[in-house]
């Protein structure tokens, strides 16, 4: 009997879930990726979310429970947040990775969907934008130059970068301190320490910044911002330059808050989603 009823309430359950639209993601339909999975959450227009380094698409629950009458792609790249690295075990991650969003964005039917990533997600959103892939993009605090995020630049940065990786992927001692930081990020658990290395990397030695102005659809930035004033005043100089060349960008602070920023003022961030998205 009371397995019965159990079995019901699964059922009815399931069934409410299907009707709310969203509650039960579903695997992309007829997708197989060695470097990205994706499933489907909702009903309305297309949305692309690709979260940032080492996260998984839980980190935009906040998004897709809030905002209804979209229908949500959420990628989730091999390697990060519990899911086996494949192909991205290997070689470059994030072009390969970008690649596959973009065969992804075709396979589905997608008419030139909104594209919103968040860090290195970020770069993965722009790089459909360059493509004419999507009909708008939102960047949520990633600079078009990877490196520039610690104040770098790619020239100056990539071959740190590569000592780095190689660092932290080709001795013992350097995968067990990535190891640890992975451990102690939050969302990161289970993400590979190598793919997360390499991702770095690619990171590093990527520059957009000069290609901003091929990006032809409404671009927003949202990026982080603390409580100290003079270094919001500086966080947001460096995001105004580095957008320079993409000159109709809108950028929007918010704040105070840290990295993840649909985390740390998710109400704030969801209204300013809403705003991007009303143009879809």
């Amino acid at each position: 009997m009371t397995d019965g009823l159990m079995d019901r309430r699964s059922l009815l359950c399931g069934a409410g879930a299907l009707a709310a639209g969203w509650a039960m993601p579903a695997l992309a339909a007829d997708f197989a990726s060695r470097r990205i999975m994706v499933t489907v959450r909702g009903s309305g227009r297309d949305v692309l979310l690709i979260p940032g380094l080492a996260s998984g698409p839980g980190i935009w629950n906040g998004v897709t429970g809030q905002m209804p009458g979209y229908r949500w792609h959420l990628v989730h790249v091999r390697g990060f947040a519990g899911l086996a690295a494949d192909a991205n075990g290997s070689g470059p991650v994030v072009q390969p990775v970008a690649d596959e969003i973009a065969r992804y964005i075709a396979a589905a039917g997608l008419r030139r969907p909104a594209v919103v990533g968040h860090s290195m997600g970020g770069t993965l959103a722009m790089m459909q934008g360059l493509r004419g892939l999507a009909s708008r993009v939102m960047v949520v605090d990633m600079l078009p130059a990877g490196a520039a995020m610690v104040g770098g630049t790619a020239n100056g940065m990539g071959y740190l970068a590569d000592q780095l990786s190689q660092y932290f992927t080709g001795t013992a001692a350097g995968r067990r301190y990535l190891a640890q930081i992975v451990a102690q990020a939050p969302g990161a658990e289970g993400s590979n320490p190598e793919v997360i290395a390499t991702a770095l990397r690619d990171l590093a030695n990527t520059d957009l910044g000069p290609q901003l102005g091929r990006i032809g659809v409404p671009m927003s930035v949202v990026y982080a911002v603390g409580t100290d004033q003079a270094q919001s005043v500086e966080i947001t100089r460096r995001f105004r330059a580095a957008y320079a060349a993409k000159k109709d960008a809108k950028l929007l602070p918010i704040g105070p808050s840290g990295h993840v920023v649909m985390a740390d003022q998710p109400t704030r961030f969801n209204a300013a989603l809403g705003n991007f998205l009303k143009g879809v």
